[in-house]
Order: C-alpha cells, then sequence, then structure tokens
C-alpha cells in the first residue's frame, strides 16, 4: 500500500495563501531582482521594458504574454500619477490577463456527474484525483473512483489508496480495457446513486497516437454509459513543462474537448508564469492549482491569489 501521507494534514496549520506563497517562492524568487531594479525607477523607459521583458520571460510567462503585460503596463503608466507604484500596476495587468480563466468547477445535476482526467506520465494525475475527490466530499457530493490505468498496476493501488483514505468506492481491473472500466464505474455509480464519478486514465504523451486514439474510445464508451458524459473532461499539467505544457494542451484539447486544466507542482518549479502564457495562449479554464502534496494543497485557482503570491 502507498505510505501517501507521511504527516497528517491538520500538521500545517498555513492558510491556503500562505502555503501558495510559499510553493511560489522559486517562481516568485526569479522575478524578485529584475523586478526590484526596475520597480525601483520613477520613469519607465525602454530600458526599464526590457529588463522586465527578459524577467517574465526567465519565469516562463512566454512571448505573447510578455508582449501583452509590457504593453498593458506601459499604458497603465501613462494614465498614472507620479507617485504609482508600479508593482501594483504589473499585478493589475496580470490579474486582468488571468481572471478569464478563473472559472471554478461546479458539479452540475446530472447524476452520475462523470469527470474524465487525462495527462502525460508523471504529471501527477492519480494523485490530483485523490485530493479532488475530498474537495468533491466538502461539498457533501459522495464520489466513486474509476481506476482507468490499466497498464500500471501501481497506478491502480495508488488510485485505491487514495479510495481508502476518503472512504469512497474505487472500480478497478487487472489489465484488461481502460474503457470497460469506465463504463462499469458508471453503472456502479448509477446503480449507487453516488453524485460523481471521477475517470483516472492512464498515463500518455501527445505524440503517442495510438494511446491518444485510445483516449478518444475511453470518451466514446463513456458516452455510450451516460449520455452527455463526461460533463467535464480536465488536462493534469506538471508546472515544471514549462511552455512545452501549451503543446500538451493543445493536443488533449484536439482529442478529447477540454473543459478544464489542473496544474500541479507548483511548489517544485520556478515557471510559475506558465499560467499567464496558458491565459494568453490557450485560455482553457484553470480549475485547481496544487502546491504540495498534502490532500489539501490542491485548491481552487484565484487570479488575485495567486498573482498576489507570485509577484509579491
Amino acid at each position: 500500500m502507498f505510505d501517501l501521507f507521511k504527516r497528517q494534514p491538520d500538521d500545517d496549520h498555513r492558510s491556503w495563501s500562505e502555503r501558495l506563497k510559499a510553493g511560489l517562492g522559486a517562481s516568485r524568487e526569479r522575478l524578485a531582482r529584475p523586478l526590484a531594479s526596475v520597480f525601483g525607477r520613477k520613469a519607465m523607459s525602454s530600458e526599464t521594458l526590457d529588463e522586465l521583458e527578459t524577467a517574465l520571460i526567465s519565469a516562463d510567462v512566454g512571448v505573447p504574454a510578455t508582449a501583452h503585460l509590457l504593453a498593458d503596463l506601459a499604458a497603465r503608466w501613462k494614465r498614472s500619477p507620479d507617485d504609482v507604484d508600479a508593482r501594483e500596476l504589473l499585478k493589475a495587468s496580470l490579474t486582468e490577463l488571468l481572471l478569464p480563466i478563473e472559472r471554478p468547477l461546479v458539479i452540475g445535476p446530472e447524476r452520475p456527474y462523470v469527470i474524465m482526467l487525462a495527462g502525460v506520465n508523471g504529471a501527477g494525475k492519480t494523485t490530483s484525483i485523490g485530493k479532488l475527490a475530498r474537495h468533491l466530499q466538502h461539498q457533501d457530493l459522495s464520489v466513486l473512483l474509476a481506476a482507468g490505468d490499466t497498464f500500471r498496476a501501481a497506478a491502480r493501488e495508488q488510485l485505491e489508496a487514495w479510495g481508502e483514505r476518503n472512504k469512497v468506492h474505487v472500480i478497478a481491473q487487472q489489465g484488461g480495457d481502460a474503457a470497460a472500466v469506465m463504463f462499469d464505474a458508471i453503472s456502479a455509480a448509477s446503480a449507487r446513486k453516488i453524485d460523481v464519478v471521477l475517470a483516472d486514465t492512464a498515463g500518455r504523451l501527445p505524440t503517442q497516437l495510438h494511446l491518444m486514439e485510445e483516449l478518444k474510445k475511453i470518451r466514446r464508451v463513456i458516452a455510450r454509459a451516460k449520455p452527455g458524459a463526461p460533463h467535464e473532461t480536465l488536462l493534469v499539467l506538471d508546472a515544471n513543462t514549462g511552455q512545452n505544457a501549451l503543446a500538451q494542451v493543445a493536443a488533449f484539447d484536439a482529442a478529447i474537448g477540454l473543459t478544464g486544466l489542473v496544474l500541479t507542482k507548483l511548489d517544485g518549479t520556478a515557471k510559475g508564469g506558465v499560467v499567464a502564457a496558458i491565459a494568453k495562449t490557450r485560455p482553457i479554464p484553470l480549475k485547481f492549482i496544487g502546491v504540495g502534496e498534502q490532500i489539501e494543497d490542491l485548491h481552487e485557482f484565484s487570479a488575485r491569489e495567486f498573482v498576489d503570491a507570485l509577484v509579491g
């Protein structure tokens, strides 16, 4: 059995904002010195903008989002008083860019409400499902987990460990067909009057075309088992992939039609600015972000909270 919890969740008494700020420490540090230099000046010059451009790109904000932010910041600067706090102007620009992708997960009236999750190997998908199950339970919703990663026995065991921890049912098979697991899980959820099915799938790279075709098949089977399902299709992304996340979003969206994203491992990366790149280039709603391994470290994305933690 997996040792998922080396310490109990209530050992960490910090608020979510404190954990988020700590988790984004590496990303904030990458921005800190250039921003201190830029914002210590009273005038916005081409040299200032060049330094800020370097700082933003180094934090994986990406070229399109950086260009947008610089233009918006310059415009805000021109119409602001001389004593304006330039850091607050940047935070306002960033927040405005990110607000359109701040759309929380809302469970609709369908029962069972089916949420399909996909992602590349090692993105943190199975762990995110365990945390998402707890999030839904806090809303007084019953949950069933579908162990659709039939390639790895360890993935099934890990999901079963989360099921045991959260006291939720897990539908799993040894080997076999992932689509069949999904069909069985939805049938079981209907019979047991379960509110939400969280459907795990095996990790795969977008370049593995046969596996992407299998993912499409899984989605079709879910739709046959429950017309209108999946009601949400979420892609789990590892923040450490930086700009490569954009290619993953594009490929998985083309294959299965994404309705939202989950961004994990922000606490282990200096690439937190990729959220801005996603907002500018692939503005799919960012439902959740993760900043740690504990069950409470997955949280609904808030643009303002994120910007405050990133910029300081």
